[in-house]
């Protein structure tokens, strides 16, 4: 992928964001205490650069005279939503996009830049990546040629031929005996890698690039053509491969399954976080437990009838363990994080907020809070060096990122303000960085 060429096309919407200013001091606000589980009373932040300076309940004296002040009369102050299963490129764009004959990095790109703004404007500061061609985008964030949210990438999904990252077409032939690499590979969707060997080589591909952790396909999936649901998927002696070089560059390995027997063997690999796994059993949940395993899950909506039949059945069982694996991990103690995994239906992008909202069946709104931030947060800096952006977030402490959330009412009795972000969140900051504002500012 040309990054230069792709970058080029990512000059949008950088109008909404105010200059960097040396501080920014938001006063008479009530910050989100997740510790105590409600909000603390009324107090005022200063924010230098990228991170939260000073946090009093008394007035705050600045020198700066370029100083914006944000009054923000007793209204809530929290961290920034982090959603820690997203695809920024497969959640912009549908199938038949995706594989088209005519589209290039370029073409594909463009969808994608527009769902990034969109995502930071609906409060999102935070997201991890779970695989594709995630590495431009990033790079024109960072650089601020395009909006949105820190990115931690894992990069290409790593899949075993017919596993659930093997895009292929009817058409398109095994590389290994015919040499040509697939279109999803050469778009950067994917790596199909068989054999301890291949799986290194992916791998150290991906961590080359900068993947902050590791993205392996080690279960059937429900949107994958070949892969029946049940099927378990890489050996054991593969996806050790993938944890051994992940280690060695000081981060972890995420894998794609829903089993027991599939997330029994990624445990004993080394595996540290398992996406989905809503039909695993109460063994399964209680070794993870036990070792502090993350389980990555989401709140699947039911099927649409706009789905194939084929895919229909195969969610089947993930919907309908879901509503046992939430309270059943909870109880028994497992570390959650919660994300959204919207794959080539992009209308769904509109309703990332109202999903949080899905998990009342099992949560208190402050456990909601703190697991949608705090908890998500956690799990982002597993990557440890290899993390992007090293300093703490999911938090308002001093030190932390000053990714912070004005919201127009108390979030903790209606969790629903959070799933109507043009209307509550007043004011939307990402590393200091003022993104939207609805309140008069003054120096």
């Amino acid at each position: 992928m040309k990054i230069k060429s792709v970058l080029a096309l990512f000059l949008v919407g950088t109008s909404l964001t105010m200059a960097q200013t040396k501080q920014v001091l938001i006063e008479n606000v009530r910050l989100l205490d997740h510790k105590a589980a409600a909000l603390t009373a009324p107090m005022n932040v200063l924010v230098s650069g990228q991170t939260i300076e000073k946090i009093s309940s008394s007035a705050i004296a600045v020198k700066d005279k370029d100083v914006v002040k944000i009054n923000g009369n007793g209204k809530t102050l929290m961290p920034g939503l982090i959603d820690v299963h997203v695809h920024m490129v497969f959640g912009a764009l549908t199938m038949q996009q995706m594989m088209s004959p005519a589209a290039t990095p370029e073409s594909l790109m463009q969808n994608v830049a527009v769902g990034s703004q969109k995502m930071l404007m609906r409060g999102f500061t935070s997201v991890r990546d779970a695989g594709g061609p995630i590495f431009p985008l990033k790079a024109a964030i960072d650089n601020d040629k395009v909006i949105g949210p820190r990115i931690w990438p894992s990069g290409a999904t790593i899949s075993q031929t017919a596993g659930h990252g093997d895009f292929r077409t009817p058409e398109e032939r095994s590389r290994r005996f015919f040499g040509k690499p697939s279109r999803a590979e050469e778009l950067g969707a994917t790596f199909i890698a068989d054999g301890r060997d291949e799986v290194l080589t992916a791998t150290r591909e991906n961590l080359r690039f900068g993947a902050s952790q590791i993205k392996l396909m080690a279960g059937g999936g429900t949107s994958s053509a070949y892969d029946p649901i049940d099927v378990t998927q890489y050996t054991f002696d593969e996806v050790k491969a993938a944890v051994d070089a992940a280690e060695d560059w000081g981060t972890y390995v995420m894998v794609h399954a829903y089993t027991p027997r599939a997330v029994q063997r990624a445990i004993e690999a080394g595996v540290k976080s398992i996406e989905h796994g809503q039909m695993l059993d109460e063994e399964t949940l209680k070794i993870m437990a036990e070792k502090k395993i993350w389980l990555s899950l989401q709140n699947l909506m039911d099927n649409n009838d706009n789905m194939d039949a084929q895919r229909k059945e195969k969610r089947k069982p993930v919907l309908d363990g879901q509503d046992k694996v939430w309270p059943l991990a909870k109880k028994l103690g497992v570390k959650l994080a919660w994300g959204t995994d919207f794959l080539f239906e992009p209308e769904l992008n509109d309703d990332q907020n109202s999903y949080i909202l899905r998990l009342q069946k099992w949560f208190t709104n402050a456990e909601i809070l703190k697991m949608v931030t705090q908890d998500n947060a956690e799990l982002l800096q597993l990557s440890g060096l290899r993390s992007p952006y090293p300093g703490k977030l999911g938090v308002i402490e001093e030190k932390a990122y000053a990714d912070l959330l004005l919201v127009d009412g108390d979030p903790l009795k209606d969790l629903s303000l959070i799933a109507n972000p043009e209307k509550s969140f007043l004011l939307i900051m990402k590393g200091g960085k003022i993104y939207k504002n609805t309140i008069k500012t003054k120096k």
